[in-house]
């Protein structure tokens, strides 16, 4: 065996390995995680807990109706925002692609917004915040796409980012004026809107499930398909790729991943981006398993903020989303110093 070969060889031994470290890390963080808090807890009381058949004690309570929810929430949000995240940088060809920045989360939250605003005749002839959020960030992205394809050049990084940021400027300036003429919807959202995982139960996790599952199986439906289109629409095409339908599969996909996870925790921001570049360089541009570690980084990354808004300013809780904003607005920085240097 040649020593190019060999490097290969070792190269592909060692990516074969992320998915089950990835996993792994959810697990240990997943134990920090519901073992921190007022009371903290051992790891063995934990395990004891879940696989009990008594939960009488009130460690015990806050443990299954607190604690393992919302562990459950940040690994279903972290999940989505990854996937998102890295099907996005994928179809755009934008490395600054990201739910946050291009404005689904804005499209979502200011759709949520609205619908939390109606008179109650008008809201029980509404549609789920699952439904709601994923047709408001479907509806702000396409507007953002469309401006960012007019004129001469067409779509290019700088542009579709920019447009995104205007956009979801305005989406939140919407947003604000409905909030400051409602306090009775400003009550119910402000801590919502700071992207907060602390009061969800496993029945709004639940209520989650059905469009998330719609999104995975659309993302594994063009998981194949994104390898060959990464080659540039005109080689996709010729190789027989369905390109427009495979962008709009993925498009679609993003939308039901950011609004089921606006929904659940409100518009967190930049999981996405943090995560979904080192995915693709872990597997080497390979979709089959950049998408599965995107999730689980993403997952990693959301249960870790999540402690870190525990913990930093105990007894009280922070929101998660300011956490996620503190590593990624930094992140955000240096991409765009690199790609639009």
């Amino acid at each position: 065996m040649s020593l190019t070969a060999a490097m290969k060889s070792t190269g592909n031994g060692f990516r074969s390995l992320w998915l089950p470290c990835g996993l792994v890390m959810i697990v240990m963080l997943g134990l920090l995680h519901l073992g921190v808090g007022a009371r903290p807890v051992s790891a063995q009381f934990i395990v004891d807990t879940i696989f009990a058949r008594d939960h009488g004690s009130f460690e015990q309570q806050i443990l299954l109706k607190l604690r393992l929810p919302r562990l459950l929430a940040a690994i279903v949000c972290g999940a989505s925002l990854g996937i998102a995240g890295r099907l996005m940088q994928s179809i755009l060809r934008n490395p600054l692609a990201e739910p946050h920045i291009l404005g689904l989360n804005a499209g979502a939250s200011l759709a949520i917004v609205i619908m939390t605003a109606l008179p109650a005749n008008m809201l029980a002839l509404s549609m789920s915040r699952q439904l709601a959020a994923t047709m408001g960030s479907g509806v702000l992205f396409a507007i953002i796409l469309a401006l960012s394809s007019a004129g001469r050049t067409g779509m290019t990084i700088s542009k579709v980012t920019f447009c995104g940021i205007a956009l979801s400027a305005l989406a939140s300036a919407c947003v604000s004026a409905i909030l400051i003429l409602d306090q009775e919807t400003l009550e119910q959202m402000r801590f919502w809107l700071a992207g907060d995982l602390s009061g969800i139960s496993l029945a709004n996790i639940s209520s989650a499930l059905p469009l998330l599952t719609i999104a995975l199986g659309l993302t594994v439906w063009i998981a194949l398909r994104l390898d060959v289109l990464a080659l540039g629409d005109a080689t996709a095409a010729g190789l027989g790729v369905p390109v427009r339908q495979t962008k709009l599969i993925g498009l679609a996909a993003t939308a039901l991943f950011c609004g089921s996870s606006v929904a659940l925790a409100g518009p967190i921001g930049f999981v996405g981006l943090i995560v979904a570049g080192v995915a693709h360089r872990l597997a080497d541009g390979r979709h089959m398993m950049s998408l599965p570690l995107s999730a689980l980084l993403g997952a990693n990354l959301m249960i870790a903020a999540d402690i870190a808004a525990r913990t930093i300013a105990a007894p009280h809780d922070l929101a998660t989303g300011l956490m996620t904003a503190f590593v990624g607005a930094p992140v955000f920085i240096i991409v765009v110093a690199r790609v639009l240097r």
